[in-house]
């Protein structure tokens, strides 16, 4: 706060007896001024202020009138902002009007536009007093100061911009499963010679030797589940699943496992009573007449009791069930669980390198992750999208170009992705960061969702907006310098200084050297500033940044 304060009280016995405006201009130290802020502070290109002038009583001479401009003075030049009329009480015009007898404040906001050197700025008022009629002009001596230069710290953010890769699917180890079954009669559990004949059981057995042959394949597990239909008693069901999973079990060890020369295999027996999920798909599956009327019963009653006797009531229907479906569902399943071990890291290098197009599309992605030049990463993604036309291929490519801060060639990938991800829109945000166009980039970011890179995104343009606690929450958990920048920007020293702390690169210890001066440990802070002055954009930075002011 700067004040102008009369030194000799009794000046103002002079403008008492006289009404000319040059005493005005003559006695400026009886005027007041204040400014909020003392220290100016640029946000989203914008420098801001409010100031007030505050006239004693016996200052302001009743026929006259006062003209203060506000005028930003620095390196470059100085602006102009809006001039603020004020005029004495005998007047006749309609500017807001100061009181001779008892004085008065008058208050004005003003907005500049940031412009390189304004970082050492003076922003002063100039006056200008003339009579009623405006024939008769007076300047001030002095101009007075309202505020320092601009704080600029915000324009620290780093607007590059992270842009984000997909991922492959690619698993080492993949699960499969081979399945067979065997019907039973009604009621009966033994299993028939030529159900153990069928060609879906001969080639299950072939399935499993060749498993249990095969180099990359590993049987786990074998299940056996066995069923009865849901109609009869469920007492009688229930024995009957039990004694058919003891059938299948004898069948499949005797003869299926025997035939196909696997032995020593887990076995993991269980039994259904009902039916009753196997019920509903075959019903879904089918065109039986009622088949919706069936269904409703189902998801109405979960009583088996009560669903037999309703479906059973439907005497046309049931006739239909018990010859196309009901039998379907007397029977034990053989589901085989095998393990296949996929290209190990040291295979799938090898087949990159001789022979790249053998691999399929998630080999590709993943196999890009095994290497560390960033040319060979791009001529397998490259593969990936000239032989599968992958989506993900074409966006890790574009996330290459855009850590280049190729933007053009950045979007020429993403044009021909089919798939508009998550990362998808975050890539074309920082395309467009890395063109200047924030606009664009707020709406890609808009459809990215959680995307954790699209959130540090949204983060830095936040800062550029100046919405600082906003910026706070985006980054939140970021680790990274916009998040530190972000807590400096709403004064949150304490967690700036933790996100901070291992770092010793020049721009992170510029941050810090931010935090040291604003705490008053101004020796700690010309430490950490020779360490970003290293960076020679940093140093010729330090040189005008009012942070350092007092340093």
């Amino acid at each position: 706060m700067k004040k102008h304060i009369l030194m000799i009280a009794c000046m103002a016995l002079m403008l008492a007896a006289c009404g000319n405006p040059s005493k005005m201009a003559k006695l400026a130290d009886m005027v007041e001024t204040e400014c909020t802020p003392e220290v100016l502070e640029a946000v989203n290109g914008k420098i801001a202020a409010n100031y007030t002038v505050e006239f004693p009583a016996k200052y302001f001479i009743s026929e006259a009138v006062l003209e203060l401009t506000p005028v930003m003075v620095y390196a470059g030049g100085e602006v102009a902002g809006p001039v603020l009329t004020l005029q004495g009480d005998k007047v006749m015009d309609n500017n807001n009007v100061i009181s001779y007898k008892n004085g008065g404040k008058a208050s004005k906001a003003v907005v500049f536009d940031y412009k390189p050197g304004m970082e050492k700025a003076v922003l002063e008022l100039r006056a200008v007093v003339y009579n009623a009629s405006k024939t008769k002009k007076f300047e001030y001596p002095v101009d007075y100061k309202l505020a320092d230069g601009t704080n600029c710290t915000y324009m620290l953010v780093k607007l590059e911009g992270t842009p984000s890769m997909e991922a492959d699917n690619y698993q080492k180890i993949i699960r499969e499963t081979k399945e067979s079954q065997v019907l039973y009669t009604i009621n009966q559990s033994n299993v028939r010679n030529n159900q153990l004949k069928t060609e879906q059981i001969k080639e299950f057995q072939q399935w499993l030797k060749d498993a249990n042959n095969h180099e990359r394949r590993t049987i786990v597990s074998n299940d056996i589940i066995a069923y009865a239909s849901p109609d009869g008693s469920e007492n009688l069901n229930s024995k009957l699943s039990a004694n058919r999973a003891k059938s299948a079990e004898n069948a499949f060890v005797k003869v299926i496992s025997k035939k196909a020369e696997v032995k020593d295999i887990p076995l993991n027996v269980s039994q259904i009573s009902e039916d009753w999920e196997g019920f509903q798909e075959l019903v879904e599956a089918s065109d039986i007449q009622d088949k919706e009327l069936i269904l409703r019963v189902l998801s109405m009653y979960s009583d088996p009791v009560v669903r037999e006797r309703e479906i059973k009531n439907m005497s046309a229907v049931f006739k239909t069930l018990a010859d196309e479906v009901l039998p379907a569902l007397r029977r034990a399943r053989f589901i085989a669980n095998v393990d296949y071990k996929n290209w190990t890291d040291e295979e799938l290098t090898k087949l990159i390198n001789d022979n790249i197009n053998e691999l399929d599309e998630e080999a590709l992605l993943y196999g890009a992750t095994l290497f560390d030049k960033e040319s060979q990463k791009v001529e397998i993604y490259k593969a990936a999208a000239k032989n599968y036309n992958s989506s993900r291929a074409y966006n890790n490519l574009a996330a290459i170009s855009l850590k280049n801060n190729k933007a053009d060639e950045a979007k020429g990938y993403l044009a021909k992705m089919n798939d508009k991800t998550a990362s998808y829109y975050n890539n074309m945000a920082v395309a467009a960061m890395q063109e200047g166009n924030y606009d664009a980039a707020a709406e890609n970011l808009a459809k990215a969702g959680d995307l954790k890179e699209a959130k540090e995104n949204m983060g830095a343009l936040l800062i550029l907006k100046g919405d600082y606690k906003g910026a706070v929450a985006a980054l939140n958990g970021a680790n990274s310098f916009n998040e530190a920048l972000a807590n400096i920007l709403t004064n949150n020293l304490t967690k700036a200084s933790s996100i901070l702390a291992p770092a010793k690169c020049s721009c992170k210890s510029y941050l810090k050297a931010i935090i040291a001066a604003r705490q008053g440990n101004n020796s700690q802070a010309k430490e950490l500033l020779e360490v970003a002055k290293k960076e020679e954009a940093l140093a010729k930075r330090a040189a005008n940044d009012i942070e350092f002011a007092k340093l």
